[in-house]
């Protein structure tokens, strides 16, 4: 898949990906405050991830280094006659890949991974304060249809 004049391999994350993955998270004002070094609960949870046969970590590899990276995990449920649908978190882009297409490619092959994977539909949400993440969806045709609600524990 490319970008402009740039060739992407998407692919299962790798234990070694994590600190980049990690920088990826941390590299805007929301995740420099809640993102920190690579330490064992990273690790710990790159392992829960990879153990879960329903979720990926995905990275989007340009010249051999991690340009985005995104999960996709699939959510079964009774609701919607027992739909299957995939949820979109941690979607990052490098700064210097932004702007080319990626972000738009990585949506596009999470998006035709749940469709081979049965899914109904592809949800995701975004922080309102990116504003222009939200508007990036828009563009995808994604809608702002529910309300999003969060409880810190």
């Amino acid at each position: 898949m490319g970008t402009i004049g740039l060739v992407v391999t998407f692919r299962d994350a790798r234990r070694e990906d994590v600190p980049a993955i990690v920088a990826l998270l941390a590299d805007d004002v929301l995740g420099a405050g809640r993102e920190a070094a690579v330490d064992e609960a990273y690790l710990v949870a790159f392992e829960q991830v990879q153990a879960d046969p329903r979720s990926r970590l995905i990275v989007a590899e340009a010249s051999g280094q991690v340009a985005g990276t995104l999960q996709l995990s699939m959510l079964p449920g009774l609701s919607r006659h027992g739909m299957l649908r995939a949820q979109v978190e941690g979607v990052r882009v490098a700064a210097p890949h932004r702007g080319q297409g990626l972000g738009r490619a990585m949506i596009e092959w999470a998006t035709e991974q749940a469709r081979e994977h049965g899914c109904g539909l592809v949800q995701l949400t975004s922080d309102k304060r990116r504003p222009d993440a939200v508007r990036f969806y828009e563009s995808l045709g994604f809608t702002a249809s529910h309300e999003g609600l969060k409880l810190p524990l």
